[in-house]
This record gives C-alpha cells, structure tokens and sequence, in this order.
C-alpha cells in the first residue's frame, strides 16, 4: 500500500512580494486589454496620414500636416463603446463621439438625417452608413469636412454626403450620387456647385470636384480629395490620404500621442494659415448669407481606375 505525501499548504507571500506582484499582474492585464483586436468583419477603423491644401490664385500657399479621422461604422458604435476602453459614446472620455454633432443635430441621430435627404433624392438607401470624422478628443472636436459613405440595401455605395462645417458655427452638406463603377477600387469623382461660405478668401461663384478612393476592408488606402474650380480653372486643392489601422485601445493611444490635441491644432491652424493669407493680401470676401436649404445635390462623374500600391491623383 502506498501512501501520498500530505499537500502542502501554501505559504504566504511576503509583505514586500505581495505588494510588488500587484502592479505586475496589472500592467499585464492593461497590456491585454490594449493588444486585444475588435471582431473581424468590424467595419470601422482609425485612419492615419495628412491633409495637404494647395492654393494655387493668386497667391500660392501651401500647408500639409499629419492628421488621423475615425471611420464609423454607424450600427457598431454601441459595440465600440462596449468593446474599447478610451473611446465612449456620448459621454466623456480621451476619445469620445457625440451623435448632436453631425447632421441635423436632433435627437434622431445622423442615420435619420442622411437617409431622409437620401430618400429625397432618390438615391438607394438601407444599408451601412460609415462616417469619417475626426472625434472629439479630450471633449473637443472641430471637423471641417465629415465625409458619410452610404450603401443601398445590397451593400454597394450609392453616394457620397460632405458636410462642411465652418468657423462661423454654420453648416451645410453636398450630396452627391456614386456613378457605375467596374469595380469597387475605382476613384469616384463628382462634382458640386459651391454655395456654402466656408473661407473668406474663396467666393462663392465656384464649384467643387470631388476624387474618392473609398475606405474598403481589403485595401488600407483611403483619400478624399477636393478641388475649388471658378471660371479660369482650380483655385485651391484639398486632400487627405491616409492608411488604415486597427481599431484598438492601443491604436487610439498611439494616436493621441503622435497627434496631440488635434482637433484644437486643427481650429488653431485655420486661424494662423488666414493670417499667414492675408499677409500675402489675398482679397477677402464678405460672408453672404446661409444658403435656404441644407443639402445641395450635386453630379456623378466618370470613375477612373486605380490600381493597389497607387496613389490616386
């Protein structure tokens, strides 16, 4: 017959190992939360990379500055706010997104917004809705351009729905429908009449034209382009690119510190590239007055291919 050695009872830990294992088991678990990935199939994402503007009359000015914008998923927000730990909805955090600050500011919500003048225009309607915007950081956002990508019931883009905002509290939206594309990498291009007052150095006697590389699960690239024509050709060029990244607490981290205060640069660089213009006495416009309606319709052009690796032009 054997016998088992009676279990050994387990011995305390010293005062000073207790006390020093504790902050260890917790930084591994902050590690882990920071390290670990949204679902697969999550659309939304954090995009990193630069805005240039270009003014090419009658001055030049050129500007370009590293910038991140957050692809929202509308219908995943309430998972996000579950999911991340320094990104809330509706409430206050590093990083935070409250829905009153787009669209028409009501308790509908941007989904509501979009789709009524969606509907009013006859453009497909029903499925995802995905909103590129910078969110607020810290409590505080100013997005000069919030872009909505939106899909009809059978997933494909339909249109495209700018909304500009300006440093006068005043907002207004272009929508504009997506052309037939050969396939989904193409560059969309539309056009707008400008009729909004977003800068006193631009008139309002010009238009738009867009160039978009949509954002897409299985391309990282994405950029927005916009260029303000008059009678004699583009007067000013706009442009973000920018490379998709993983939606993490890690991420969003990274950002906030390679990018710090963005959003209060962003309003601080608006006010010090105006006096940088008119020192270089760039004529100055008067601020007409608010265009009567909300959302201006405007036309899809030709798509134009691209190719991976290429950067749209």
């Amino acid at each position: 017959m054997t016998t088992q050695a009676p279990a050994r009872a387990r011995q305390p830990a010293p005062a000073g190992e207790a006390t020093a294992s504790a902050p260890v088991r917790q930084r591994s678990r902050t590690r882990r939360l920071l390290q670990a990935p949204l679902p697969a199939g999550v659309s939304s994402a954090l995009y990193v990379g630069h805005v240039m503007h270009q003014r090419l009359r009658p001055a030049r000015h050129r500007l370009r500055y590293g910038v991140f914008s957050m692809l929202f998923d509308l219908d995943e927000l309430p998972a996000l706010h579950r999911r991340l730990r320094l990104f809330s909805l509706g409430r206050f955090n590093l990083f935070s997104l409250r829905l009153s600050d787009f669209g028409a500011g009501d308790a509908a919500g941007p989904r509501a917004h979009v789709e009524q003048h969606l509907q009013a225009a006859g453009l497909p309607t029903g499925g995802p809705i995905r909103l590129l915007a910078m969110p607020r950081i810290l409590g505080y956002a100013f997005n000069p351009l919030t872009v909505y990508f939106c899909h009809g019931a059978d997933g494909r883009l339909g249109a495209i729905l700018y909304e500009v905002n300006n440093t006068f509290g005043e907002r207004h939206s272009y929508l504009v429908g997506v052309g037939p594309r050969a396939h989904e990498r193409e560059v969309i291009e539309q056009r707008c009449d400008k009729c909004f007052h977003v800068s006193p150095f631009l008139g309002l006697d010009m238009h738009y034209r867009f160039r978009v590389l949509p954002p897409d699960l299985a391309d990282e690239r994405l950029s927005v382009g916009v260029t303000a024509h008059d009678a004699e050709g583009p007067v000013l060029v706009a442009r973000l690119d920018a490379q998709a990244r993983e939606l993490t607490d890690r991420a969003l981290l990274r950002a906030f510190f390679t990018h710090p205060l963005l959003t209060l640069k962003v309003v601080a660089g608006i006010h010090w590239e105006a006096l940088r213009l008119l020192f270089k006495r760039v004529p100055v416009h008067d601020h007409p007055q608010r265009p009567a309606h909300s959302v201006t319709l405007g036309t899809a052009c030709t798509s134009s291919p691209t190719h991976r690796g290429q950067t749209p032009t």
